[in-house]
């Protein structure tokens, strides 16, 4: 799998989202199952542009159309350093075209293990109470 000219570590990326954004950074991560863990890694630095859902799976690199640098053009003034495209499953019927611009593109090949997701909470039993009921008026 190769974006904008650079080739990715070999690997299962299947499933990616976003892990990080602000105006310094877009951080995807990248792997098989992002339940437990991630492989890989891809930061847009300075992003200039982001068209792209939170979570996808499955994309296709391509390079940009002309009418996509078009528009980013007409967007931002200028052509940006790099630009990003792809279609990707999104959960719709159909996979989903998305485009992202930046100064530059990083690729961090590193095994992140995640910690486990927010369990509910179940409703406090008996033993949970700091002490007898608060009397009522």
């Amino acid at each position: 799998m190769e974006i904008a000219g650079r080739e990715l570590p070999e690997g299962s990326w299947w499933d990616w989202e976003v892990i990080g954004w602000d105006a310094g950074e877009l951080r995807l991560a990248a792997g098989y199952d992002l339940t437990y863990h991630h492989g890989l890694e891809v930061g847009f630095v300075a992003p200039l542009f982001v068209s792209c859902p939170f979570a996808f799976q499955d994309p296709v690199f391509r390079a940009p159309t002309a009418e996509e640098t078009a528009r980013l053009v007409r967007a931002l003034g200028e052509a940006p350093a790099l630009v990003v495209a792809f279609e990707a499953d999104a959960g719709g019927p159909e996979p989903l075209s998305c485009l992202i611009a930046a100064e530059r593109l990083e690729v961090r090949r590193r095994g992140v293990r995640r910690p486990p997701r927010a369990r509910a909470q179940a409703a406090p039993g008996p033993r949970d109470w700091p002490g007898p009921p608060l009397p009522t008026d």
